[in-house]
């Protein structure tokens, strides 16, 4: 049996954030039945969410903001002050009938991978949790799509279950600075985010373009418009695997965001899906115990295949060249509102991975590397 496991939940199947909102399509939920119909999730591998607790959820976030969440789920609203206090409602975090039982069930999910990855008699060594990845949540407020920040929830709980380092990887196309805000400074956790330059939140010191390394522990690589797999590689070789080995951690985290993907509408990045699995291969290659987490994606093809094919890489399964008829169908019935989806190109339909997207590694890139490997 693999030492894998794969952390859902059927919540994701009907919730929307609202017809308007990016994340109105479905994710999840298309990650969970393309690896099914791949015949690559069954059910021993599969493990339901729990829905987090207010008192694990205070483990981070203020208990009056776990209420107002909690209130604004039951009432579908919220008074003016709580809306401009905690940001619900506001700013891109619309109220929405599970607007707190989602956020919640993904931070269940991903203290349930920290119990299963810190339980030796379980075996388990990697933990997909595709609905993780809120990486922008704060402690009292909701923030870019984000209510609740289930990466560094993990984090901490990994912490206090005794792991003594934990690095954090961050692929997503926005910056994880949530995570940054809450962990770089403690010594015994590292984080690393790549995220598009000038793009919102910017870096932590909002410094959009800089080789600026966060302070404590945070180590930035803001990239070019037209970041292309051949950079990401050579991010991955120069800075990310030389990294990880140096802090030696205990577990890896990684926030698997495919926003950064060409198709995505959300950045101006232009990656294949493939640069993301053959990032996740590597660190894989290294030997720790992984928490792979989602993220952001809002192109619903890209992020189902994206985070099926990483599902694919974390259990060694070989890509098809062609997907079945049964996957084909199920990506051939999805529907996307945006200009993007209006005739989506045939390859979305019929194949998992992209064409590889190669591309210069512009001197940019590189200087901004050697500035975080080296610590200026």
């Amino acid at each position: 049996m693999t030492s894998a496991r794969f952390i859902g939940s059927e919540i994701y199947r009907g919730s929307s954030y609202g017809a308007r909102h990016p994340l109105a399509i479905p994710r999840v939920s298309t990650c969970m039945d393309l690896c099914r119909a791949l015949g690559w999730l069954p059910d021993d591998l599969y493990l339901t969410s729990p829905i987090a607790s207010p008192a694990q959820l205070s483990r981070f976030h203020h208990p009056d903001y776990i209420w107002a969440v909690r209130a604004a789920e039951a009432a579908q609203k919220a008074p003016k002050e709580v809306r401009e206090r905690h940001h619900i409602g506001r700013n891109g975090n619309p109220i929405y009938p599970e607007v707190f039982r989602r956020p919640a069930t993904a931070c269940g999910g991903s203290l349930l991978a920290s119990d299963l990855l810190s339980d030796p008699s379980q075996g388990i060594k990697i933990v997909f949790n595709p609905a993780g990845g809120t990486h922008h949540g704060r402690p009292a407020r909701a923030s870019g799509f984000c209510y609740f920040n289930d990466p560094v929830l993990a984090i901490l709980d990994l912490l206090d279950r005794g792991w003594e380092r934990v690095f954090y990887l961050d692929l997503d196309a926005h910056h994880g600075d949530g995570v940054q805000a809450a962990l770089s400074h403690d010594p015994r956790v590292m984080t690393f985010s790549i995220h598009e330059d000038g793009r919102w939140p910017m870096t932590e010191t909002g410094e959009g373009t800089s080789t600026d390394r966060g302070g404590g522990q945070a180590r930035n690589i803001p990239v070019p418009a037209g970041f292309n797999d051949n950079e990401m590689d050579f991010i991955g070789e120069a800075a990310v695997l030389p990294l990880i080995r140096d802090f030696s951690p205990g577990v890896v985290v990684i926030q698997c965001g495919c926003d950064a993907l060409m198709e995505d509408p959300q950045s101006r990045l232009a990656l294949s899906n493939l640069a993301l699995w053959k990032m996740v291969d590597r660190v894989k290659g290294l030997g720790y115990p992984l928490l792979v987490l989602g993220g952001g994606g809002y192109n619903p093809w890209a992020v189902g295949r994206c985070w099926s094919g990483i599902w694919g890489v974390l259990t060694g399964q070989r890509m098809p060249a062609v997907l079945p008829p049964a996957a084909q169908k199920l990506l051939r019935d999805l529907t996307w509102r945006h200009r993007l989806g209006r005739n989506p190109p045939e390859e979305w339909m019929t194949t998992l991975a992209d064409r590889p997207r190669p591309g210069a590694v512009r001197d940019h890139v590189k200087a901004v590397v050697e500035a975080v490997v080296s610590g200026k």
